[in-house]
């Protein structure tokens, strides 16, 4: 028998082995755009066959009556008295303009706000109480409050938006602000940058994708909570939520489902156009053209270059140190022989 040690072989990965067989329930799995968009309507086409199958034939023969449910041909049908007698596009309008101004006050205080508690942990520790306080109170209970302090006008609808909101904003914003990895901070002040430069040059721009994505999310819930507001409210303040409640009270039933209808696809359209500015205003993050973006940065570098013709401060000359006047010393010379 010979004395050298027989080793064994080390398994290898193999490298040719076949990949996993794709399964219809695949975990994870990308699938093309155009089966996206068939599963997306087969599921709208159920919906649609289920509501026909429960409101289908004459009123005393159907599964749910008319009281309870319109068909889908009497929702339809009603469309036309929607749109001239009851002014859906007016009132459209108001409820979007009300979303813009009382979200848009949000995110004007929100996001300040934001960034000083993303910063400073003593700032963030002292609005705590708010930040919970907002984001845990029911919108509900804020309609008499708002009555209260700020009447029944367009000011109240307003108000009740900008609080129902305001503390998702800065709550999303300094969580955005503080997900910014340290090492950018470091580099920064390695640099030579000071503090209110690591704020805007560095912490702002990186978590600037993050805060408008939360922003296009959340705009969709303060959709939800306008038309709330709307819903509660003395008098004729117009709206959509308005057109409901009118309907619930005298008819008919068919516009309070129209409006269901409308109020889904006017905030996908809403969020679709949010979605392309985020893209283009954030290529990098986002895989767009970067129009916006580009556009944006020259806007930045012209009023850089406004901000240094007006505020420019004349360069002092440099402050010469007087010092007394130094002697040579004595040189001696060797003295001849």
């Amino acid at each position: 028998m010979s004395d050298t040690p027989t080793t064994q072989p080390t398994a290898q990965p193999a490298t040719d082995a076949p990949p996993p067989p794709r399964r219809f329930l695949a975990l994870r799995q990308d699938i093309p755009q155009w089966q996206g968009l068939l599963y997306g309507a087969l599921c709208i086409v159920l919906c649609m066959g289920v509501w026909w199958f429960v409101t289908r034939g004459e009123s005393e023969q159907r599964i749910l009556s008319y009281t309870v449910l319109p068909s889908p041909g009497e929702t339809l049908a009603a469309f036309s008295s929607l749109w001239f007698d009851r002014a859906l596009t007016r009132n459209t309008v108001a409820t979007l303009w009300r979303v813009v101004l009382g979200f848009g006050l949000a995110a004007v205080v929100g996001i300040p706000l934001g960034v000083l508690c993303g910063c400073f942990s003593r700032v963030q520790a002292f609005f705590a109480p708010l930040s919970i306080f907002g984001r845990n109170i029911p919108v509900a209970a804020l309609i008499p409050l708002t009555f209260s302090l700020f009447g029944i006008d367009e000011f109240q609808k307003v108000m009740l938006l900008f609080i129902a909101s305001v503390a998702f904003v800065f709550s999303d914003t300094a969580r955005a602000i503080s997900d910014v990895s340290n090492q950018y901070i470091d580099t920064a002040y390695t640099l030579g940058a000071n503090r209110r430069q690591v704020i805007m040059k560095v912490l702002v721009p990186l978590a600037m994708p993050s805060v408008f994505n939360s922003l296009r999310l959340l705009f969709g819930l303060a959709f939800g909570y306008i038309m709330l507001g709307e819903l509660v409210t003395i008098g004729d303040t117009g709206g959509l939520g308005h057109i409901i409640n009118v309907s619930m009270r005298r008819g008919p039933r068919e516009h309070i489902l129209l409006v269901l209808l409308i109020i889904p696809l006017v905030a996908l359209a809403i969020d679709r156009l949010l979605f392309w500015v985020q893209r283009e205003l954030f290529p990098h993050r986002y895989k767009g053209t970067g129009v916006l973006h580009h556009g944006m940065q020259a806007l930045f570098h012209i009023w850089e270059d406004i901000a240094c013709v007006l505020w420019r401060r004349p360069v002092q000359a440099p402050i010469a140190i007087s010092q007394p006047p130094t002697t040579p010393a004595s040189h001696h010379e060797p003295k001849q022989p």
